[in-house]
């Protein structure tokens, strides 16, 4: 399992996190972002988490390749 932690261009609904953690841990999308809107419903911590994988997991190109920081 040596995968590489993105956010893919396919399959994103904000900013891809949670389609890049589902790819990189090989689990649903849908268990992903039910987890995370758990966290914001119940206590609103989860918003900060997001937006800071927002900024530090790269995001990927469209021809595959992971744009670097």
């Amino acid at each position: 399992m040596n995968k590489r932690l993105v956010r893919p261009q396919e399959g994103r609904m904000i900013a891809g996190v949670c389609a890049g953690l589902a790819e990189r841990f090989d689990i649903s999308v849908g268990i992903v972002r039910l987890i995370f809107i758990l966290l914001i419903i119940l206590p609103p911590a989860a918003v900060l988490p997001y937006i800071l994988l927002w900024i530090l997991i790269p995001s990927e190109k469209k021809d595959g390749e992971v744009i670097d920081i």
